[in-house]
């Protein structure tokens, strides 16, 4: 048996030219004593902080696979929640930038996040109308919501109640009582999609946006147990009012949420997100155009003012009847919240975010465009006349839309990107956008012998010669009636050829002359057309061999054909694909072609007699480029299904996928090297693949890759089945099955098997004998512990956010033998708490079988005694600890005349002193 032929993997490089992904929200970070200064922006599978003063990226936080969905800043500023796509959510530190924990509960992509209050739970939803909050202290899930039927758009917890409210596509606002996890208020006040939803500080509004024009304002009313409880006086009912408006909730949960009102929008589409300023007083609203409408939220005072200005004009209206009387007019929500203005941008809003301007008065706005770029605008003090002030824009870091070509330099330390209005020049290195040049909708990009120059072909048939020095186009040449659809070198550099769909392909040769415009004392570039080859169809691509003898030309009737560069004489006719070929590459050495389609094979060719070597069926989609690596017959094909594959073009194996696209790859192209190769897609985005010198086995790779298929299948079943078991309550357990619980619960199944053998090893051994055991390898490697210790260090490793779903893996007959290593652990004080919440769980899951089994009734009234002593010491040392702080706390006071936790104690005396009202109050009225 041979050995098998082993290559070079490459391995992802950077990812670049992403400003912000239109998934992804953006959000005003506090960070290095500034609130204003940067910006959080989805990239791809990244999330980018920008300096919107400098426009450069400060920090990138990284992710794996999948697209970020949604963004979420806790309360501190200190950390970042992440949604991904693969409904997956994880926590960020804006300090390290490294992940603090991943928790895995959703089934489908991440929509909505928000903090709590004091930022130690998270709530989170989903497109599978399901709501899971999560506790950041503990690390773990605490329980999913059911009662949506579609997409979570928004959630947000109410700081004056341990509620959460969530809104959806299905038209509802629901409230949830998480003390029981219970639902027990259902907005219907809606007649279309809810889209978003803000909440005011004091919690006593909430403004809500559906696909209409107007806000909704709905009224909260709050009371505690003693108190006498009196919801809202009702207004008239209206004829635009419906009868479920004022409907209250129950008052055991002492809230009464009633319609307020609503106030109008000057644009008549949906809205797109709702954001209030951090003090509460602004409101801005956007939809799918381009402008941002601002909303003042008056105070008590200005409400007031308003109303005696609004009595005074109705009493001077009604001056004439003397007979009838003013009536006093009630506070309407357009009293409250009051229109001040609207702005437009340069293009349509995906996201907004304002935050407050740091020792100011004003506030600052952030906006994400849709095409790839944000702008800050300032909106000034004075709410009355509001002006918004462009202060900056992030822009030149990318491209307005998906680039549809790229290609190296000749040193391989520059790549040309093309898309529809621009051409950008960058940095291999550091991946920094050098020069931008516009053109008219590019299709195709050349970089000209030299480097000097770059030939840029179009959609409207003209070729555009662009001046690197200078940054400046200096010829357009209208070389098609149509869109020029590649441009092709020759092999000795000294011209090119144009394909179109006019059916001929143009030869080009360079040439020098002088031009006055351009430069005085140089001469510049410039392209002659010599000769034409006219064909029967339109010519999708064109490409030339290196031994400067063939030119194969690919046809819109699904063949290639092949002609002798000097002549112009047909030699050879490529048929066998399906549909048109899209791509092609021929190698260095001429011997070979390879061909694409749109019927999603590869086809390899032998230029000698136009035999077809190998067919093969390369990607899910149409396959958009390839391109043979320089000096080898190894090929990367490209295709709209997102992957990247490297093929032997000797051996016709397939060698690695490289995934990391969202989308549709448009075209990929190699250095001279061969050391890296560039993309780019529909994502926008550009990505860096190195040649690393990690050995890749064909055989090996497809086995992983059937391993990951087989995992991601038997995840999924799982998932199902608990889906299934679990029905339709309200409140379900929040984590599920992945990868890593799986390996968990096989990892505590192998502790328990060996402390099984070391057990019985030390059975075997008479107590008389002097004679002992071969302490087991493992155990050596862990610097012979105990059998005990290492089932603890197994369970230790297991990270929180997975440790419950582990265990609901673990099989029922590994269960007696962990209770009583549990038992262990606890007597001995080892994790105590850790210990505890494995037993509270396992004895949750497994009730039935437990409390029936004769075997386990003596080791649960060993744990009942073990757990109550090792708690009560947890307590007693906890108990102990704060004595001593508080102790130091006060030495601290006496000596500086200085109060530590102002906060706390400010809050404190303000809940006494209205108790002492309410106490007063109630004396009063009895």
């Amino acid at each position: 048996m041979g050995l098998s032929k082993q290559y070079l993997r490459y391995l992802p490089f950077s990812q670049f030219g992403v400003v912000a992904s239109q998934r992804c929200n953006v959000l005003f970070l506090s960070m290095r004593n500034s609130s204003t200064r940067y910006v959080a922006a989805g990239s791809c599978e990244h999330v980018n902080i920008w300096d919107v003063k400098t426009n450069r990226k400060v920090m990138v936080l990284k992710g794996e696979k999948y697209s970020v969905t949604c963004l979420a800043k806790s309360p501190s500023g200190h950390h970042l929640a992440v949604g991904y796509s693969d409904g997956s959510l994880r926590i960020f530190s804006l300090m390290t930038s490294e992940v603090i924990v991943t928790y895995s509960g959703h089934s489908s992509s991440v929509s909505c996040v928000a903090y709590d209050s004091n930022g130690m739970r998270l709530a989170s939803g989903s497109n599978d109308s399901e709501i899971i909050v999560w506790d950041l202290v503990n690390e773990c899930g605490l329980y999913k919501l059911n009662g949506h039927k579609e997409q979570i758009t928004a959630c947000c917890f109410v700081s004056k109640r341990n509620m959460l409210i969530t809104s959806s596509k299905d038209t509802f606002i629901k409230w949830w009582d998480l003390d029981t996890q219970h639902c027990f208020k259902t907005m219907v006040g809606h007649r279309a999609e809810v889209w978003d939803f803000v909440l005011s500080p004091d919690n006593e509004f909430l403004i809500t946006g559906s696909s209409d024009s107007s806000l909704r304002v709905w009224k909260v009313q709050y009371n505690n147990e003693n108190d006498n409880f009196e919801p809202v006086e009702k207004r008239q009912k209206t004829d635009s009012d419906s009868e479920d408006e004022h409907e209250t909730t129950s008052q055991r949960y002492g809230v009464v949420c009633t319609k307020f009102g609503s106030f109008l929008r000057e644009e008549t589409d949906r809205v797109v997100s709702l954001c209030l300023s951090p003090d509460g007083k602004l409101i801005v609203c956007h939809g799918n155009n381009k402008t941002i409408e601002l909303f003042k939220v008056r105070s008590e005072d200005e409400i007031k003012t308003h109303m005696k200005k609004k009595i005074k004009k109705l009493k001077k209206k009604d001056s004439d009847n003397k007979d009838e009387e003013t009536a006093i007019p009630n506070i309407e929500a357009s009293d409250k919240f009051v229109h001040i203005g609207k702005f437009r941008v340069p293009g349509k809003m995906k996201s907004v975010d304002v935050t407050k301007i740091d020792g100011g008065d004003g506030y600052q706005i952030v906006t994400l465009l849709h095409n790839n770029q944000l702008i800050i605008q300032e909106a000034t003090a004075k709410l009355r006349l509001p002006e918004l002030t462009p202060i900056g824009k992030l822009f030149s870091s990318g491209h307005r839309s998906a680039c549809r070509s790229a290609t190296f330099s000749s040193d391989g330390l520059a790549v040309l990107t093309a898309s529809t209005n621009s051409v950008k020049m960058w940095n291999r290195v550091s991946q920094q956008c050098i020069q931008t040049s516009e053109t008219d909708h590019a299709t195709v990009c050349k970089f000209v012998p030299g480097d000097k120059q770059f030939l840029v072909g179009t959609m409207n048939g003209k070729l555009e010669i662009h001046d690197v020095p200078s940054g400046r186009c200096v010829e357009k040449i209208t070389a098609h009636p149509n869109v020029i659809n590649d441009v092709a070198l020759f092999a000795d550099k000294r011209g090119f050829a144009t394909c179109s769909k006019d059916q001929s392909v143009k030869f080009w040769d360079f040439d020098l002359i002088l031009d006055e415009d351009f430069s005085s004392s140089t001469k510049r570039l410039t392209a002659t057309h010599s000769r034409t080859l006219q064909l029967d169809e339109e010519v999708n691509v064109v490409e030339f061999s290196q031994n400067r003898k063939l030119i194969a030309c690919a046809l819109l009737n699904c063949s290639v054909k092949v002609f002798y560069v000097d002549s112009l004489k047909f030699f050879l006719s490529l048929y066998g694909h399906s549909l048109p070929v899209t791509c092609m590459s021929i190698t260095s050495d001429s011997s070979l072609i390879a061909t694409g389609s749109s019927d999603k094979n590869i086809k390899f060719w032998g230029l000698d007699f136009g035999d077809c070597h190998k067919s093969i069926f390369a990607h899910d989609d149409n396959i958009t480029s390839m391109e043979f690596v320089p000096d080898t017959h190894l090929l990367f094909t490209a295709g709209k299904d997102g992957s990247i594959k490297q093929w032997d073009g000797d051996k016709f194996i397939h060698i690695q996928t490289l995934q990391g696209h969202h989308g549709p790859v448009w075209c990929i192209t190699s250095d001279p090297q061969g050391d890296y190769i560039a993309s780019c897609g529909a994502d926008v985005s550009l990505r860096l693949w190195t040649r690393s010198s990690e050995i890749v086995i064909p055989d090996e790779e497809h086995e992983r890759e059937r391993e990951e298929e087989d995992e991601k299948r038997l995840v999924k079943n799982l998932s199902v089945t608990g889906r299934t078991e679990e029905g339709i309550d309200e409140a379900t357990r929040a984590s599920k099955p992945t990868i890593r619980t799986i390996q968990g619960a096989e990892q505590i199944m192998e502790a328990i098997e060996l402390h099984r053998e070391e057990k019985e090893k030390g059975s075997q051994i008479a107590p008389d004998t002097t004679s002992t055991a071969q302490i087991h390898p493992t155990l050596l490697a862990y610097g012979n512990i105990s059998s005990e210790r290492y089932v603890l260090q197994i369970l230790k490793k297991i990270k929180s956010a997975d440790l419950e779903e582990s265990l609901l893996v673990l099989p029922f007959s590994y269960v007696p033998d962990f209770l009583k290593l549990l038992n262990e652990f606890v007597s001995n004080g080892w994790e105590v708490e850790l210990s505890c919440r494995c037993l509270l769980y396992l004895l949750k899951v497994h009730q039935g079988v437990i409390s029936s089994s004769d075997v386990l009734v003596p080791v649960l009234e060993h744990l009942q005694e073990n757990t109550e002593s090792g708690v009560k010491k947890l307590q007693d040392t906890i108990g102990f600890n704060r004595a001593a702080l508080n102790h130091l706390k006060r030495q601290i006071e006496a000596k500086n005349e200085v109060l530590f936790f102002d906060d706390a104690t400010e809050k404190f005396s303000q809940k006494t002193k209205k108790k002492k009202k309410k106490l007063n109050h109630a004396i009063i009225t009895i």
